[in-house]
């Protein structure tokens, strides 16, 4: 009897998988540790769709799944859990410890992305391996705890994982999802290569110029099998495919089902591409998202912000008759056909500034405007909305006149020093009173921002006047309407490789626009898009320019990175010396952690100009001192130069008597204009007592305003809102 019970408990028993376990150890990649210890780090790369590419790519992947199983618990059934939060901040600090990429939103949301796929992979191994038999049937006895994974799993989490795999609901929908994967029609047959290294190995085999695959190309692609035979009914789909991509536009394919679903007649899914794989977007195939029907609460917002704008253009125009009506009237009294004098200016003679508005706005000279009733220009009537203005300083010397003198035949204003020349009446400012706004719109804002003083660096509203600062209120207006207006909403703006050395996608937040409108501290993302508006206004398609400056990279070099990643600093600002072959001047935006300065390093004389708008010392920044003296030391070396033993150890550090700030706010925007006037003179030297056409003791809040001016035009310019 006992022996017929001992046998029965026998045939309930699991069977010995001692002399069947996998003899493999487990996955921690010893490896990368041992090079990350030594600072050794990992290039990857990507391809047109953002995915993860190239021989690294493998290995990266691995480590992903050996970070997630070290910090992510196997309890965890929803990836997107906020609790989880610290975790995945982890693994990311992991991974760019190891591995070189842009520490940018787009870039962390892909590698998260993939761990939460090797997290479900990593849940779905211990279900296989241990909660079911053979025929993938879960088993009844309680399962073993994993010794081999100890390091990974604590005994009570196993309990709760093997609990949460026998619960009634999992179990169907395990069955579900295992009846509908079992026998696919279209069987993917590449292994873990995956769709984006496919597509690399096929452009590389054929050479190809192309930097992407249509997703039905590499969809037929992926199901070939070893010998190299294409089934007929994979050939049939791909066949449909050409013939429905000739009658279907990019942009129809975008809207609605991608031409691989409409011949698999299949459902699209958001957030995805078939037959690109994991991380190609809408967003990143067709470089813009695709639209969805508008629900019914934004049918009707839309609706009322139409009826708004209908309002507003009526009051505007009601407006604009009555302003017309009264030019009228000015003009019937007037003696003479030339101008009246002009209530926005002090009637007579007075001191003004003078703008250019094209190709951006800037301050390009100063002078006297002659406001008086009947005057006249060269013995001729002024055009409308013109006064005449005598030019007694030029700050631009290549700025072109409004309406070139025809009687002078003078084009440039550096020609009509000590003559008059007609200026539009909105790019004159008078002296005293270049901080008012003049619209009512802006009075406003400001007059509801005041409230909160932290908001507002100024005391008190700016008067009446001549000043406008048009590209920030427009801006500020396109942006209240857009999905910038939402928390989370991002701009991503292309760097190109001849700006930082490297390309790089630089990240625009809601909150940055903020900081230029109310003129607060500014990031790194503001800094760099006025150095990608420095480039494309100056730089681009100027040989001397673009060969004489060079930028370096905020992101890659600053005082976090410096304490935390020296080598990896200093590597970059070596790879980027290493870069020119003539005399060249590298301007470094450097952020100490709160405070904004300029570095200018000349690396071929070893000359580094600091420009540090709150006076203060280099020594102040021993990291950075220390950093820049050893690239260069390093530089110096590779490059094989001979230098005097008395300046081997000597690197020329100048401190330059720039403009300095009022307040603890304005540091990044004197950088932005530091930048600007460098590259504006155009010389290497930067003299110790600053530029004589730009020297002062501080910058005007005008100044500063040109400089925001410049980069909310750029914003509106380049579409970056809308």
């Amino acid at each position: 009897m006992a022996s017929d019970q001992e046998n029965s408990q026998d045939a309930n028993a699991p069977d010995d998988t001692s002399e069947k376990e996998i003899t493999r150890g487990i996955t921690i990649m010893k490896s990368i540790i041992r090079d990350r210890d030594k600072a050794v780090t990992y290039n990857v790369n990507w391809n047109a769709d953002n995915q993860l590419i190239g021989s690294n790519a493998a290995k990266l992947a691995s480590y992903i799944g050996t970070l997630v199983r070290m910090h992510i618990p196997i309890t965890a059934t929803r990836w997107s859990n906020k609790e989880l939060g610290s975790a995945k901040d982890k693994i990311w600090t992991e991974i760019l410890r190891s591995f070189n990429i842009e520490d940018t939103t787009i870039r962390k949301k892909y590698i998260l992305q993939l761990a939460g796929k090797r997290h479900r992979g990593w849940r779905t191994f211990l279900t296989n391996k241990y909660l079911k038999d053979k025929e993938k049937k879960f088993v009844e006895y309680d399962p073993e705890y994993p010794v081999k994974y100890a390091i990974f799993i604590t005994e009570e989490e196993w309990v709760a994982f093997v609990a949460q795999r026998r619960d009634e609901n999992f179990k169907k929908v395990s069955a579900t999802n295992r009846e509908r994967a079992s026998n696919p029609t279209y069987a993917y047959k590449k292994g873990r290569l995956g769709y984006a290294r496919l597509e690399e190995k096929i452009l590389d085999e054929t050479k190809s110029d192309a930097t992407s695959l249509p997703p039905h190309v590499l969809w037929k692609e992926a199901r070939v099998g070893k010998d190299g035979t294409v089934r007929d009914d994979v050939q049939h789909i791909y066949d449909e495919c050409e013939t429905l991509s000739q009658s279907i536009s990019t942009a129809e394919d975008q809207e609605n089902r991608s031409v691989l679903s409409r011949a698999l007649n299949v459902p699209e899914y958001p957030g995805r591409v078939r037959g690109k794989g994991h991380g190609c977007t809408p967003t990143s195939l067709y470089k813009n998202p695709r639209r969805r029907n508008p629900s019914n609460q934004e049918v009707m917002e839309t609706l009322q912000a139409l009826q708004a704008q209908v309002l507003q253009l009526q009051k505007d125009n009601e407006r604009y008759r009555c302003m017309e009506k009264c030019s009228s009237q000015l003009k019937e009294t007037s003696e003479k056909a030339s101008i009246n004098c002009q209530n926005k200016f002090p009637e007579g003679i007075s001191s003004c500034q003078l703008y250019l508005s094209s190709p951006t706005y800037r301050l390009v000279g100063k002078g006297k405007v002659h406001n008086t009733s009947g005057d006249l220009l060269h013995h001729r009537p002024l055009p409308d909305e013109h006064l005449k203005v005598s030019v007694d300083v030029v700050l631009d010397k290549d700025a072109l006149l409004p309406i070139p003198d025809i009687v002078s035949e003078t084009t440039f204003l550096r020609d009509a020093i000590g003559s008059f020349v007609a200026w539009p009446l909105d790019l004159i400012f008078i002296d005293d009173e270049v901080f008012a706004q003049g619209s009512q719109q802006l009075s406003q804002k400001i007059g509801s921002r005041q409230k909160n003083k932290r908001d507002l660096p100024v005391t008190s509203l700016p008067k009446k006047g001549a000043f406008v600062p048009r590209y920030q209120i427009s801006l500020e207006t396109l942006v209240d309407s857009s999905d910038m207006a939402t928390a989370g909403a991002i701009r991503l703006l292309d760097m190109e490789e001849d700006i930082f050395g490297y390309s790089c996608t630089e990240t625009i937040e809601k909150e940055d626009l903020e900081h230029i409108f109310r003129h607060q501290e500014l990031g790194v993302g503001v800094i760099h898009t006025y150095i990608r508006f420095l480039y494309d206004n100056f730089m681009r398609g100027n040989d001397q320019l673009s060969n004489r400056f060079r930028f370096v990279s905020s992101s890659l070099v600053n005082k976090a990175l410096i304490c935390r990643e020296p080598d990896s600093c200093r590597e970059y600002l070596v790879k980027r010396f290493m870069a020119s072959s003539t005399n060249n001047l590298y301007l470094w935006p450097y952020n100490s952690g709160c405070h904004w300065l300029l570095l200018a390093i000349d690396p071929l004389k070893e000359v580094v100009y600091f420009l540090n708008s709150i006076d203060g010392e280099w020594t102040n920044y021993p990291d950075m001192k220390q950093l820049v003296d050893t690239s260069i030391k390093v530089f110096r070396s590779q490059r094989q130069a001979r230098v005097p033993r008395t300046k081997s150890s000597n690197i020329t550090w100048i401190k330059v008597q720039c403009p300095l700030q009022r307040n603890g706010i304005d540091c990044g925007y004197f950088v932005m204009r530091f930048m600007r006037e460098i590259i504006n003179m155009n010389q290497i030297e930067i003299p110790i007592t600053y530029f004589d056409e730009y020297k002062c003791v501080h910058y005007t809040r005008l100044q500063l305003e040109q400089i925001k001016e410049e980069l909310c035009q750029y914003f509106i310019e380049k579409r970056l809102i809308i």
